[in-house]
């Protein structure tokens, strides 16, 4: 990548992200969302660890990587109705029609969903941390918690776009993301540990890249990490986010063939 596309996915980055600065209400209902579901699930449930394989005394422990990978989902998955709105409005037809880096359009897209649901995330681990909450991996443990987050964003918001570029109706986003949000986070161990939930459901989480960010982060985040894990789990989603990246990219493509 030139650095001039380098500069102008930075400059379309800024533009987004002072969109999202300008919209308060947004930013207040994104950062009160995951401190109801952490406080909320976290005392309604909080004897659940006795049942034991949580590998922790402390169910907000074991909830807080689970809230901050559901965050990362849930904000991301949105990014395709930012986009449509700009087809909607021509916004995006008259960046067509300037010398700006095709890929620095997309990428911005990307790379601000990517600080957002960092910042989102050190939120929420700052808010576990008030609540109680112990970290014995440390800061670097913290680090790939954040890092997984982004990657699972990165895969959902660029799929998020695709999506927006090729139904061009919000009805079918807001259909498709309803019906997926669900069993995405339910098939995961966001709430429960795998060796409590059905062996069927263990076997599809296997399988669920939310799942795979919320065991890379748990597994950094422990006193005893297993680097095994965690690199393979992140390894996976990294594959995943560059390969959904590519498929936004195509989309756009064929996008602006028909305009």
């Amino acid at each position: 990548m030139s650095t001039d596309t380098l500069t102008q996915t930075w400059y379309m980055t800024q533009r987004q992200l002072m969109a999202i600065v300008r919209q308060p209400v947004f930013l207040v209902i994104s950062l009160i969302q995951p401190v109801i579901w952490l406080f909320l699930f976290g005392n309604l449930f909080k004897k659940v660890v006795e049942l034991g394989g949580f590998g922790t005394t402390s169910y907000l422990d074991y909830l807080i990587p689970g809230i901050v990978v559901m965050s990362a989902l849930g904000s991301s998955m949105w990014a395709g109705m930012g986009t449509l709105e700009e087809i909607e409005r021509g916004t995006l037809n008259r960046f067509l029609t300037t010398p700006v880096s095709r890929s620095a359009l997309m990428n911005a897209n990307v790379v601000q969903n990517g600080i957002s649901t960092a910042v989102q995330s050190v939120v929420i681990v700052l808010l576990g941390l008030l609540g109680g909450a112990d970290y014995p991996g440390g800061f670097g443990g913290l680090l790939i918690l954040v890092v997984a987050s982004i990657l699972l964003g990165t895969v959902f918001g660029a799929l998020s776009n695709a999506l927006g570029m090729l139904v061009r109706q919000r009805e079918s986003i807001i259909g498709i993301n309803t019906f997926l949000l669900l069993p995405l986070t339910f098939l995961s161990s966001a709430f429960m540990a795998p060796s409590q939930m059905p062996s069927w459901m263990q076997h599809i989480a296997d399988f669920n890249p939310v799942n795979w960010a919320m065991i890379a982060g748990r597994s950094a985040m422990s006193a005893d990490p297993d680097w095994s894990v965690v690199l393979g789990r992140g390894g996976a989603l990294l594959a995943l986010a560059v390969a959904a990246v590519w498929l936004s990219t195509r989309t756009f493509r064929s996008y602006q063939k028909s305009v």
